[in-house]
């Protein structure tokens, strides 16, 4: 199954999505893919993607069924290891550059680039790009108003464990002690039913309880756009880069952590660069919660990879040069 999205009419630049149905992975090359057509003049045909036996025998055979009658590809992108051997076997069979947004299982070299966060600390050979966290679409629009908040809760995850009441606890004085600004509280997949039960009996009028399940597809974004400070749990690694994207004011609700790992070293990180702003219960965080203005991972590596890494190799095809915008 596949879907064309015309960026622009005088498409030059063929760019094949490839997708493999998990809305983080889709939402990382999303933001690649958006943030390269704001460059270039793009096609971009999204390719759903599963079965990794007919990636294999795609490879095997130099033919991939899922590009048949297609335009051939300048750029093939993927995020998930779902994508990895279908990326291969669409180069193989159809040409093109691949990129794949995450640190592969697969040896990297395989790859012509792969855009890996910086906490992932990457050794290796092959070619890539460090980025401060994954990509995403958002964009960093909107009215951002300083009596608006968004609340973003996560869960339970392989890097933190999970408190409801000291959690709550922290939502409680958030709000209670911030009584000029109203609050927008949303959960997860992950979130523990406990937690939204609790949390619904906090009784404030500057506080709005919107669990995942009612909200629709661009809805994280639209309140962000309308916010001027996010507040994240701090597993939600994703959802803290989002809200940098957005120019908006982060904060980290804490959780506690299981163990050293990529994840909390980013996150240490984050604070240790005053990008985000720990809660606390004394509000020093008061003085330490501001926006990070010119935060857009996405913009900077699409620019990268148009004007430097394209440019310095041969193209896939001659289009490219007339591709980009001026």
């Amino acid at each position: 199954m596949t879907q064309v999205i015309q960026v622009n009419k005088d498409s030059q630049l063929t760019i094949w999505r490839l997708v493999d149905g998990k809305a983080g992975h889709e939402s990382q090359s999303l933001g690649l893919v958006h943030a390269l057509a704001k460059q270039a003049d793009c096609q971009v045909i999204d390719i759903k993607v599963s079965n990794a036996l007919e990636a294999i025998v795609g490879w095997l055979s130099s033919t991939w069924g899922l590009g048949t009658s297609l335009p051939l590809p300048d750029l093939i992108i993927g995020a998930g290891h779902a994508t990895h051997l279908h990326l291969l076997a669409a180069q193989r069979a159809y040409g093109g550059k691949t990129i794949v947004l995450m640190q592969p299982t697969l040896p990297a070299r395989l790859f012509n680039l792969c855009l890996i966060p910086e906490h992932d600390q990457y050794q290796g050979n092959g070619e890539y790009l460090q980025t401060k966290g994954v990509l995403n679409p958002i964009q960093p629009e909107g009215d951002h108003a300083d009596n608006q908040a968004l609340i973003m809760i996560g869960g339970p995850s392989k890097h933190c464990d999970w408190d409801t009441l000291k959690l709550i606890a922290q939502v409680y004085e958030l709000v209670n002690h911030n009584a000029h600004i109203h609050y927008t509280l949303t959960t997860s997949r992950r979130t523990p039913k406990a937690f939204l039960s609790a949390v619904k009996r906090i009784h404030f009028p500057n506080l709005t309880v919107i669990p995942f399940e009612e909200t629709e597809k661009g809805w994280v974004a639209q309140q962000l756009s309308k916010s001027a400070f996010a507040w994240v749990t701090e597993d939600s690694v994703s959802m803290v880069y989002e809200a940098l994207t957005a120019h908006v004011a982060v904060g980290l609700l804490n959780m506690p952590v299981k163990r050293k790992s990529r994840v909390s070293r980013g996150v240490q990180k984050l604070i240790n660069q005053g990008m985000v702003a720990r809660f606390d219960f004394l509000q020093t965080y008061q003085q330490k919660l501001k926006a990070v203005v010119g935060f857009v991972e996405a913009d900077r590596c699409s620019h990268w990879i148009l004007h430097s890494w394209m440019q310095t190799r041969q193209s896939s095809r001659p289009a490219f040069e007339t591709a980009l915008k001026a």
